[in-house]
């Protein structure tokens, strides 16, 4: 059977190439004209070129930064009968890796792989779904919360509405 011969041999496509490609020359030789002429950014002045991106702040939800702070991080060593890969990136553990073990449903992950699960303002178990936050702790989680958000006497009028 093989490819039809006027597929190879159809006109359109190359002209259309050669006219992109001959505007794409003239572009460059009116920059470097308007370079020499010192208007270097006169056609492109939003643009820069720099080498490296520049870095994007990382901002973290203030439940997130709780939750780290609850969640204690231990070495792979330090556990007994753990299983052999993490379920988020799906790397074995080795023994000198940091991991974090939830303590409602006891699941572990790399601390980079579920930091991450909780940046993105995630409260349960990237497994089972199972809260992050035991229900003992949740309490002081909330109030710790709502002290970090800068609003902590509307909480206790809340608070008490809610216990009457």
């Amino acid at each position: 059977m093989g490819f039809p011969v006027g597929y190879t041999e159809l006109l359109l496509p190359k002209i259309l190439i050669h006219t992109l490609s001959f505007l794409g020359f003239v572009r460059k030789i009116i920059c470097t004209l308007f370079r020499y002429l010192g208007l270097p950014d006169f056609l492109e002045p939003d643009i820069s070129w720099s080498e490296t991106p520049p870095r994007i702040p990382e901002f973290y939800s203030v439940s997130a930064v709780l939750i780290r702070e609850i969640l204690p991080v231990v070495k792979f060593s330090d556990l007994v009968d753990p299983p052999d890969s993490c379920a988020v990136c799906l790397y074995e553990f080795e023994d000198q890796d940091e991991i974090r073990r939830l303590t409602n449903c006891r699941h572990i992950f790399h601390r980079s792989c579920l930091d991450r699960w909780v940046g993105y303002d995630q409260k349960t178990c990237p497994l089972c779904r199972t809260p992050v936050i035991p229900e003992d702790m949740q309490e002081a989680f909330n109030e710790r919360l709502w002290a970090a958000s800068g609003i902590p006497e509307f909480y206790g009028e809340y608070s008490q509405i809610a216990s009457l």
